[in-house]
């Protein structure tokens, strides 16, 4: 599996990794609905489960994946401040460039 994070997405989830309460969760991104091969995404922390595959980033920073959710491998994290600041998670492998 895949996971790529760009660099405002990374600052923003290494920021919320460093704080006490979270130091022993990492990222999880999950399908929360999909129709097709289109999926929406949602981003949380989490520990570690049985049905995981930790996806470790050229950003320092691990991703928990369901690893039998076949339209997470491939994922991008963004994270915008304008015009509304927040995440996005998109995967441009499985034709999924934002919402619709």
């Amino acid at each position: 599996m895949n996971v790529k994070i760009s660099r405002s997405a990374a600052k923003v989830l290494l920021s919320e990794l460093q704080n006490e309460e979270n130091q022993n969760l990492m990222v999880r991104i999950q399908v929360t609905h999909k129709h097709g091969d289109h999926a929406h995404y949602s981003l949380g922390l989490d520990d570690k489960s049985d049905n995981d595959v930790v996806v470790s980033t050229d950003k320092g920073i691990d991703v928990l994946l369901d690893k039998d959710e076949p339209l997470l491998d491939g994922i991008r994290i963004d994270y915008f401040y304008l015009p509304k600041e927040g995440f996005m998670i998109t995967n441009p492998s499985k034709g999924n460039h934002g919402d619709h």
